[in-house]
């Protein structure tokens, strides 16, 4: 399996027969072998998870099916694309006889993905994560909390192969506890950070404030766009 870092929480994961495009919005998509399918999904309708320019890569590739949150307007999928478009609410399992996907309901909006497809299990976000923030209220952190714990319960011990999760600076010291809470939840073997907003900085201060954890081995350093990754079975 290997996957390309797009950019912020935007990746290409290349399986052996068809390829999976995670919330691009903005830099430069790796070109997908011919012959493969492409699946793209959006988690939900922010400009930071969804860009109308997906919809372009119908013209380059014969085999795209786009899996859409339904929060996402229909009337923004061009009409040649709507036949090969899903929209899925939260909560729901869609498949077509090659892939797999089981939807989350969020903690902010839209979805979050499982991906099951050729013996891979993937796991997306989107921004489905624990959200503290310092400016909010007692009562609204504590909903978050609570929400969060209730939406990811589904994913309990799952097996995950490749799990992409937020590890984002903006949160100042909370900026972990969706993650930790992730690693305790699920058996996954590769964690790769996402919406750090190009401060990458922020998996090396996990890193150290987490000497003695069982699951450094499991977080992947992201450097830089572009940045690929083989990961074996």
């Amino acid at each position: 399996m290997k996957i390309t870092y797009i950019g912020h929480s935007g990746f290409l994961v290349e399986l052996e027969r068809m390829a999976l495009l995670f919330d691009y919005y903005q830099g430069e998509i790796p070109d997908v072998p011919g012959g493969k399918e492409l699946y793209v999904f959006s988690s939900h309708s922010h400009g930071d998870h969804f860009a109308p320019e997906i919809f372009q890569l119908a013209e380059r590739y014969s085999k795209v099916c786009y899996v859409l949150s339904d929060d996402i307007p229909e009337e923004r999928v061009p009409k040649a694309c709507r036949e090969q478009t899903v929209f899925l609410k939260p909560g729901l399992t869609w498949e077509d006889g090659r892939i797999e996907v089981e939807t989350l309901k969020s903690t902010d909006e839209g979805v979050a993905f499982l991906v099951q497809a050729e013996g891979e299990v993937i796991y997306h976000a989107g921004d489905l994560n624990y959200w503290y923030w310092e400016g909010e209220g007692d009562d609204w952190n504590q909903k978050v909390e609570k929400d969060f714990k209730r939406f990811i319960e589904p994913l309990r011990g799952k097996a995950i192969d490749a799990a992409f999760i937020p590890l984002d600076p903006r949160q100042e010291k909370d900026y972990k506890l969706g993650l930790d809470y992730f690693l305790d939840l699920t058996e996954t073997k590769r964690i790769y950070p996402m919406h750090c907003w190009e401060e990458y900085s922020i998996i090396d201060r996990w890193l150290s404030e987490h000497p003695d954890s069982p699951y450094r081995d499991r977080i992947v350093k992201i450097c830089r766009r572009g940045e690929e990754f083989q990961q074996e079975a």
